[in-house]
């Protein structure tokens, strides 16, 4: 339904910047690949490499698909199929962000641990907006904290330390995923001090329920989507 919303639309406006590539992407696939980081969003326990280019591109088609509605007659059937589908892009995409949001809320000072401390090349995890957000809420948190408590402590029991006070995402936790591109020699690390690790391999298609900490480079790469 996009592609036909999007017919006077050139698809090779879209690129998958968030890959470092140059990859054209027709409006269809725009929207898979944008509901392809909702799910792993919403399913994995960490915060993911953020896909700002993605948002961009899907609001500015969002944007092109309102004005193709407002040109389509009223009363015609399609245009409620299209308001139909345009609000169901909607939804993923704010559902995607709202996510996000409560991760960066929920984690703040390790998401901001984590962005500091990553290689010199490497993707950021965090958008410049969202940047702003989480040291926003971590100022406004160790504000907020001084403020009602910290003043009213001994002098030794006036600071804290927001990494150890706040919870890190638990890595450990099982998901849910469907392997897109086989893997092989996966080492899965034993649940009990009884057991022992071993090697799995995981076939094109197949489902599996494990722990997130085994798989997160797979779910990083796309070679597993989290369902």
């Amino acid at each position: 339904i996009s592609d036909a919303m999007s017919d006077d639309h050139d698809a090779s406006d879209m690129s998958g910047g968030d890959d470092g590539q140059e990859d054209v992407m027709t409006p269809s696939e725009l929207i898979r690949k944008l509901e392809e980081a909702w799910l792993n969003e919403k399913f994995s326990p960490e915060l993911l490499e953020n896909k700002s280019e993605r948002v961009e591109c899907v609001m500015e088609q969002l944007t092109h698909m309102e004005a193709n509605l407002q040109r389509v007659r009223k009363g015609d059937m399609k245009a409620s199929v299209h308001r139909m589908e345009i609000d169901r892009i909607r939804y993923v995409l704010s559902s995607y962000l709202r996510s996000r949001l409560q991760k960066i809320e929920k984690f703040f000072p390790h998401v901001l641990e984590k962005e500091k401390s990553r290689a010199e090349g490497d993707a950021s995890f965090l958008s410049p907006e969202e940047f702003a957000f989480a040291k926003e809420y971590l100022a406004n948190t160790e504000t907020y904290l001084k403020a009602v408590a910290l003043k009213h402590m001994p002098p030794n029991l006036q600071t804290v330390d927001m990494l150890k006070a706040v919870p890190e995402p638990c890595l450990d936790s099982f998901v849910f995923l469907r392997v897109r591109a086989r893997q092989e020699n996966i080492l899965v690390e034993p649940e009990t001090d009884d057991q022992r690790e071993y090697v799995v391999d995981l076939d094109e298609g197949s489902q599996h329920l494990m722990r997130y900490r085994t798989i997160a480079p797979l779910v990083s790469s796309g070679a597993v989507q989290l369902i």
